[in-house]
């Protein structure tokens, strides 16, 4: 999966932040995908396909990450 770190940044004024390589790739996800849609990659497609109606999308270019496969959320599957 992938670690993330968090923490509250400021003095007077605090802000919580996420950072780490999933936080980038969700974004990146976030930023390529269509709009109205959940986009998701090929781990998390694996996780879901079970429980979730996914269709290919295809392979798109993600900075930092080269090519992906990439997959979209149709319907939630009731048989769970």
């Amino acid at each position: 999966m992938g670690s993330v770190v968090t923490g509250v940044i400021g003095l007077k004024k605090f802000a919580y932040d996420l950072w780490g390589d999933k936080v980038n790739l969700a974004s990146r996800m976030e930023s390529h995908g269509i709009a109205g849609t959940i986009q998701v990659g090929e781990t998390t497609y694996q996780l879901l396909k079970d429980k979730y109606l996914l269709e290919k999308r295809g392979l798109i270019k993600v900075k930092g990450k080269g090519k992906m496969m990439t997959y979209i959320l149709k319907q939630i599957n009731l048989k769970v």
